[in-house]
């Protein structure tokens, strides 16, 4: 018998410490070779540890959240073999997420499944859930290590839970618990408290988390919102998509972009990155949007390059590609880095006004609000208008508060006359 020490391999980019997101193992547990040990996030990235040797685990490194040096152990595993394997090099680590700058960002990237959780008792005795869409070998239901680790507390068999996407939610689990709770969804008089939950801050909630905070604690923000008629705007969205043909539909987003390209030349300070410590403001010759997007993993920011030179149809067909491999894991590094100006929606949820946080080092956030209709003078006469409120958070430190108004009076000017933004 021996021990083998498995040790924290360098990750590359000058890190010197890695975040234990997740244990895949635990001591006493039998190990393969190339078995996964543990989740570690760094800055950057957060790569999967497997295991080179075979045997049984004697000790781990720490807790979920505790921070490991590079080059530490990370987990002892006893083996069969002779004394020189006790000290072999560290394996080689797989690829799971990427994080760009982009405060609160990540790239999920399809990593190899985890070993299957013995199906647990059920939740509470109840009326029987609706028939799950896909009930099939856990190891194929896809859902993020949080919502795993969620279910394992919790009890609940993720095979048993109703889902319509590709990965399994906490919403859907939400859902599920509902259904299956003790009174059912619809027991008169039942109580609606819940046991209090302490939740760990750990791996992209923590990074989340860390970089809002400094990007409100560094930036002294200010908010501008003005309220825009968009109905000439609405009603050319919908003469384009009904007669799109095989082309995306165009939602209000593309023509916000090609109308915040438009006016950026004439505000070169709002498309700017601005580096704090050496108190230098770049200012970009190109758009690279950013685009917040909402995903199961948390905030990510995909990145439109070059969004100055495309029309609405091409910059559609992008936000598509690029929401939807965000979603789903797909996206690539360079996609989630480098944004110059970022634009953040809820869509149909959105507010009557927002008050976004700038995505640092960017010096400038737009948000779009919900479209509602109301009765608007017109002269003499009331009209019916469909009327959105567009709100711009900005560093104070570098735009002033009157080139943020202009600057949405020149964006409100080609969306309330929609064929400008055609124009040459």
């Amino acid at each position: 018998m021996a021990l083998f020490k498995f040790r924290l391999p360098d990750i590359g980019e000058g890190i010197s410490e890695a975040e234990i997101v997740a244990w895949h193992v635990k001591v006493g547990d039998r190990v393969e070779e190339d078995q996964s040990l543990a989740d570690m996030m760094t800055d950057k990235a957060t790569v999967e540890m497997e295991s080179p040797v075979a045997g049984t685990v004697v000790e781990l490194a720490g807790e979920v959240g505790d921070q490991v040096p590079i080059g530490s152990t990370l987990v002892v595993i006893e083996t069969e073999g002779a004394d020189e394997a006790a000290e072999a090099p560290a394996a080689p680590v797989t690829e799971a997420v990427v994080e760009a700058e982009n405060p609160g960002v990540e790239e999920v990237v399809e990593a190899p499944a985890p070993t299957p959780m013995p199906a647990p008792a059920p939740v509470v005795a109840a009326p029987a859930a609706p028939e799950p869409i896909r009930v099939e070998d856990e190891r194929k239901v896809l859902a993020s290590p949080a919502v795993r680790a969620r279910a394992k507390d919790l009890g609940v068999d993720l095979t048993q839970v109703r889902h319509e996407g590709a990965h399994v939610r906490h919403a859907d689990l939400d859902a599920f618990l509902r259904y299956n709770g003790a009174q059912g969804y619809h027991a008169p008089h039942a109580s609606r408290a819940r046991e209090d939950e302490a939740v760990k801050v750990i791996g992209m909630r923590r990074r989340i988390a860390e970089n809002m905070a400094a990007s409100k604690r560094a930036i002294p923000h200010f908010t501008y919102v003005d309220e825009i008629d968009v109905t000439a705007l609405e009603a050319m969205r919908g003469d384009l998509n009904a007669n799109r043909g095989g082309r995306p539909k165009l939602t209000m987003l593309p023509f916000l972009i090609v109308a915040i390209c438009r006016t950026l030349p004439d505000f070169p300070m709002l498309n700017a990155r601005y580096d704090d410590e050496a108190g230098v403001v770049t200012r970009s010759g190109r758009v690279h949007m950013g685009m917040a997007t909402q995903t199961d993993a948390g905030l990510m920011v995909p990145v439109i390059r070059d969004a100055q030179d495309k029309n609405v149809w091409q910059l559609a067909t992008e936000i598509s590609r690029l929401a939807e491999a965000a979603r789903t894991g797909k996206a690539k590094s360079e996609e989630l880095s480098g944004s110059t100006i970022t634009v953040t929606s809820l869509g149909p949820l959105g507010g009557i006004a927002t008050t976004p946080v700038i995505n640092r080092p960017e010096v400038a956030i737009i948000g779009p609000n919900k479209i509602v209709e109301r009765p608007v003078f017109d002269g003499d006469d009331i009209r019916r208008a469909k009327l959105m409120n567009l709100s711009i958070s900005c560093d104070h430190r570098v735009v002033d508060g009157w080139d943020a108004a202009s600057y949405v009076q020149a964006v409100r000017k080609l969306l309330e006359t929609p064929v400008l933004l055609f124009a040459d």
